[in-house]
């Protein structure tokens, strides 16, 4: 079936995934889950082949990380389920109710975007996450992995097709598999409602060059902690080593390290020791390199999202120069800082131009099910139209639903009646 079939046949089944009762949706989720327990031999198979390939193919490190599904990430993604099985309706919610005029009274209420196109990177627990929230929102999806995870999405795909067979509609989730096919998805503006990039800038940019349906960009996370003069040290190098070390090949890991003066020389040797027990290579500015034994940064550094076991480390004289450098060189992803004094987390909260803005805490804390949202379609730089980690609330918009006993606007004209505003 062409893209363009697939589509249509999405946007069918979004009609009628919009009116399909919270029931039915956690039915379905419910089933998914035990369709991937019941399949997890089958689905652990085809991803070692998937590895295999890889490896051979001489994947980079962070691609490999991502593309591994074992038990523990089919754990993930069944508690994944679980918390989104928690969460209200997203759907029916009124954020609005106002009479006009009395008898005709308007409200604002949740609804599903409709048909969204989701292209992600090697993360096979990615199509389950998606398409888990994509049922929660009563929205239907067209998905495309990376190609290193075919075998695995494939058989990801194949279990929860199952399990849905009879309670969602058929075509509320696609997978595409070729270039090709994103290419053809993006000219689907007619059935298609949003596209949900996950990738890099460039890759971002080109998605968003190349179609006219409403894209929201999931770019690169090149994230921050900056380290104030009034830190505390020890705390510092805790969250400091947590941000960079937690996990290497994530967009939420911290990348670019930036130190006060003040508290440099007391708090770079210390935190160095416990970067480098972890494994990490440091690269400084000359400042640091006066500090501590480290490789020269470039200015490539300072705008490298390295997802690995690399940081980079830069000195500054004040909290308004960190704020400088995170808005110059980050990607408004997530950015953090390290200071007990209150009107430096004030300043850094209100002057840092990111999705997510932290105090005293790691930047790995960027995520969806840790925010309590069930899971992630991804995380928006942007501004427009969801912001950080985008849950089932960033797969729903609303429409206005206007009540009425027979008015026209001709009786406001020849002020029949009156116009009154009145919130309900």
């Amino acid at each position: 079936m062409h893209v363009k079939d697939q589509a249509a046949r999405a946007r069918q089944a979004a009609y009628a995934l919009a009116a399909l009762p919270l029931a039915s949706r956690h039915q379905a989720l419910r089933t998914i889950q035990d369709q991937l327990k019941r399949h997890a031999t089958e689905i652990f198979a085809q991803n070692n082949l998937d590895l295999q390939q890889a490896q051979a193919e001489a994947l980079a490190y962070p691609l490999l990380k991502r593309l591994k599904f074992d038990e523990a990430k089919l754990n993930d993604v069944i508690a994944g389920i679980d918390a989104l099985l928690g969460l209200p309706d997203p759907l029916g919610h009124c954020s609005l109710a106002r009479e006009l005029t009395p008898g005709l009274n308007l409200y604002r209420v949740s609804c599903p975007i409709g048909v969204i196109g989701v292209i992600f990177e090697s993360r096979p627990d990615a199509l389950v996450q998606i398409a888990a929230l994509c049922v929660k929102s009563g929205n239907a999806a067209l998905l495309k992995g990376g190609r290193e995870a075919l075998r695995t999405n494939r058989a990801l795909m194949a279990a929860m097709a199952e399990g849905c067979r009879g309670i969602l509609p058929e075509g509320w989730a696609t997978l595409l598999e070729t270039r090709d096919d994103v290419n053809e998805m993006l000219a689907q503006d007619d059935s298609i409602d949003l596209i949900i990039p996950r990738g890099s800038n460039a890759f971002v940019r080109y998605i968003m060059d190349h179609t006219r349906i409403p894209v929201m960009g999931h770019a690169e996370g090149l994230c921050h902690t900056y380290v104030d003069a009034d830190a505390d040290p020890a705390m510092a190098v805790r969250v400091v080593t947590d941000a960079k070390t937690q996990a290497l090949a994530v967009c939420n890991a911290t990348e670019t390290l930036l130190v006060h003066r003040q508290i440099a020389a007391d708090f770079l040797p210390s935190c160095a020791a416990a970067l480098r027990a972890k494994g990490v290579e440091l690269r400084g500015d000359a400042a640091t390199q006066a500090l501590i034994d480290c490789l020269p940064a470039t200015e490539e550094d300072w705008a490298s999202e390295y997802l690995a076991a690399i940081l980079s480390i830069k000195v500054v004289d004040s909290i308004d120069e960190a704020i400088t450098h995170i808005n110059h060189y980050g990607s408004h992803h997530t950015d953090a800082i390290i200071t007990k004094n209150p009107e430096g987390q004030q300043r850094f909260l209100s002057g840092v131009d990111s999705a997510g803005v932290y105090v005293n805490c790691s930047t790995r804390f960027a995520d969806g099910f840790r925010y309590g949202f069930g899971a992630e379609v991804g995380i928006a730089t942007g501004k427009l139209h969801a912001r950080g980690p985008v849950g089932v609330e960033g797969l729903c918009t609303y429409k206005y639903q206007l009540i009425g006993s027979g008015q026209t606007v001709e009786d406001t004209v020849t002020g029949a009646i009156r116009y009154t505003h009145r919130d309900l």
